[in-house]
């Protein structure tokens, strides 16, 4: 839906007595949101369905640059002074609709500095979120030095007294530990500090960044602020804690820096979405007259019902932003790695594995990392960057493993790392120093690896010939790309900064990515990154799996598994299962139900399981495969809250188009009971026939008297 209107209300001045007419307010409708401006402001942003989201006084657009910071000295990035000074142009906006979705595009102009800049807002149809995106572009005729320009910048809250309602949804992620999500109050961020009796907005600031080239290493970039009421006319909420709530989730799309901002003034608060920015990420942009800088892309998503219905706008957000992707199949893979292999195959210790995966209903088999490696090597770290096969390791060739896996009707997949090249691969030294990332001149060294370029052409034709090697020689139709260094700031070369570097570099990876699947459009590739460090938007809208975890002990894995959907598309959360002879029964299922609950993605040596072992994976297999087309339409919810690291019960709930999933684990070694509200109609789907779990409902929650040990169940919950 898209209106646009003019609004002007009179006031009378105090002073004189007279009245006096006020400047008029323009409004147009995208979707869910709205734009607003007058010939003496910037346009803002508003959510129409939240009354907490958005305010005329909040510019969307913020430009810093090098000569032109602030307007008023604070740490926030709000009120610089070019974004004070934009003014929307004539002819804007212009909006199209089609079935798919809405699109305004509007043009400001700063006359001081000549820069301008023309924000494309996209909201799809179905969904109450709407994607922004910024291309400032230097209409002046001196050069022009940008240093941070926000992707969107909106208010919440409409007093001072109302941010003590507000609370910040946030995650912290690290290797082992993704997805670490929690809730904290906005009042323990921004402190109350009598704005109103200084006669002055805030000063300070509270940040959440990345830093280097793991988008999701530190935090990840996604987010919300929910703000609960008591007004008990509200909608019902699903937020987690019960109750009405207003909320706005975001994510940032990008696999380089990223900042989110709040800071506070007398009328409310200030929420900042930016990618990389000088102070944070050595990042600054020469724009010669007539050049152009692209912002990183965000999305917003609002609703009155509370988090989880946020969350589930983003959800199908991202399936409009993956496109025709979204439509491909969803083939469950077996990966040697996760407590099997662990990166040394060989021809004896893969060929029973691919024969138990084929038996148990795998349809992808892929050889991860060593392939490449001579077994003499022994740690081959520094080495990669080749991707040649190592003889020595497969007798009859490499080409004689993958085609044993066609046999056994799977499809072949290889492990890559190919933004790495080793201190000591050929490759070092065959490729030029412009084709690497370079500081100071010389090129950036972490761990015994050198970074690729990718806009450097030696880098890409580099890359293309092996994957296109990989795919004649070998029939490979499945890649997991992984991505194991960080490389700190990015790279000075052709950059007027690290931070441009990196931005850059990470554009033409994507770009890579994508003419990759145009010459092989039947390759699946996965997005791996010592487990999910770089898992964002940027790269998961071009490529079909993200694994969520290189977790290799299954009791820790499930706080993981079932936060990954707020940031991850269900369809898209590789969620490891690795059985292992040692595990009982139980925690067989245990790691089962891991892998269910999303992408079921599986490991471990079925050769030396038992035959009840291997009888529940061909059950959870047949099960995820009569599931997968409701995944792939299915939103996220969270019954119990979005666990904490320790909980003793995770509980991830999937909404898909006719009955709810619900995936439970059990951590507590004793015997108890708990409850899951809303789920008193479950029954148990996996593992099929179980009494162990005994369930009965409590109202309309569901009860659980749990045996001693731990466990999993998978529930179905009918609705209707």
């Amino acid at each position: 839906m898209t209106e646009i209107s003019h609004h002007t209300t009179a006031d009378r001045h105090p002073a004189a007595g007279r009245v006096e007419t006020p400047p008029t307010i323009v409004r147009a409708r995208i979707g869910q949101f709205e734009l607003t401006w007058t010939d003496d402001s910037p346009v803002a942003l508003r959510s129409v369905t939240t009354a907490r989201f958005g305010g005329a006084a909040i510019g969307l657009v913020e430009i810093f640059t090098s000569t032109e910071q602030r307007g008023r000295t604070s740490q926030a990035y709000w009120r610089s002074s070019v974004g004070e000074r934009l003014r929307v142009q004539a002819g804007s906006p212009r909006v199209v609709s089609d079935a798919r979705q809405t699109r305004a595009v509007i043009d400001q102009r700063d006359p001081v500095s000549g820069l301008e800049v023309r924000t494309t807002l996209t909201a799809p149809a179905g969904t109450a979120a709407v994607r922004i995106e910024n291309e400032v572009r230097n209409a002046g005729p001196e050069p022009v030095v940008v240093t941070a320009v926000s992707s969107a910048t909106v208010g919440f809250g409409t007093s001072q007294a109302g941010l003590a309602g507000f609370v910040l949804g946030s995650a912290e992620s690290e290797w082992l530990a993704e997805n670490r999500w929690h809730e904290t109050p906005v009042r323990e961020m921004l402190p109350d500090i009598s704005l109103a009796l200084h006669g002055q907005d805030g000063r300070g600031h509270f940040a959440l960044t990345s830093h280097g080239a793991w988008s999701s290493g530190e935090h990840v970039p996604v987010g919300y602020l929910v703000r609960t009421t008591t007004d008990a006319t509200a909608a019902p909420a699903t937020n987690g804690h019960g109750g009405a709530a207003e909320a706005l989730a975001w994510q940032v799309e990008t696999s380089a820096g990223w900042h989110v901002d709040l800071c506070q003034t007398r009328s409310g608060g200030v929420l900042s979405l930016l990618g990389p920015t000088d102070l944070e990420h050595h990042f600054a942009a020469e724009l010669l007259p007539g050049e152009t800088f692209t912002a990183v892309p965000v999305a917003l998503a609002a609703s009155v019902h509370g988090r989880d219905d946020a969350i589930a706008h983003l959800t199908r957000y991202r399936r409009w932003l993956r496109g025709s992707a979204q439509a491909q199949d969803l083939p469950v893979v077996y990966n040697d790695f996760m407590n099997t292999l662990m990166g040394q195959p060989t021809t004896e210790a893969l060929l029973p594995l691919v024969r138990r995966a084929a038996e148990a209903g795998a349809e992808v088999f892929c050889i991860d990392a060593g392939w490449f490696a001579d077994p003499e090597v022994g740690d081959w770290w520094s080495t990669v960057g080749e991707w040649r096969e190592a003889a020595a390791r497969f007798h009859g060739g490499l080409r004689g493993v993958t085609d044993e896996i066609r046999r056994a009707g799977m499809v072949p997949g290889l492990w890559l790392e190919p933004e790495v090249v080793g201190i000591d691969s050929p490759a070092a030294a065959a490729l030029p120093d412009e084709a690497f990332f370079q500081r100071f001149g010389r090129r950036v060294r972490e761990d015994r690896r050198y970074h690729l370029d990718l806009r450097h052409p030696a880098a890409r034709a580099h890359l293309d010939a092996t994957v296109d090697h990989l795919v004649e020689a070998y029939g490979i139709g499945y890649l997991k790309l992984d991505y194991n260094i960080n490389p700190g700031a990015g790279t000075e070369r052709n950059a007027t900064s690290a931070g441009e570097g990196l931005l850059a570099h990470t554009r033409a990876f994507r770009d890579w990515l994508l003419r990759v699947q145009e010459r092989h459009p039947s390759l699946r590739i996965e997005n791996c990154s010592s487990g999910a460090m770089r898992a964002d938007y940027s790269l998961l809208a071009v490529t079909h799996l993200q694994s969520t975890s290189d977790q290799q002990d299954f009791t820790l894995y499930p706080p993981i598994a079932a936060s990954a959907p707020v940031s991850i598309l269900p369809e898209q959360c590789g969620n490891w299962a690795y059985p292992a002879r040692a595990m009982s029964d139980d925690e067989t299922v245990f790691t089962l139900v891991t892998g269910l609950s999303g992408r079921l993605y599986l490991s471990g040596f079925f050769d030396d399981l038992r035959p009840e072992q291997r009888a529940h994976i061909a059950e959870a297999v047949t099960l995820h495969k009569g599931l997968r087309s409701a995944l792939a339409h299915s939103a996220p919810f969270w019954p119990l809250g979005l666990p904490a690291w320790d909980d003793d019960v995770v509980c991830l709930g999937l909404r898909g188009p006719d009955d709810d999933l619900i995936f439970v684990w059990d951590r507590d070694a004793a015997s108890h009971v708990f409850t899951i509200p809303g789920a008193a109609r479950a029954e148990t789907i996996f593992p099929a026939g179980d009494t162990a779990w005994e369930l009965s409902a409590a109202g309309d929650a569901l009860a659980v008297a749990a045996p001693a040990g731990i466990g999993a169940r998978v529930l179905r919950v009918p609705r209707g």
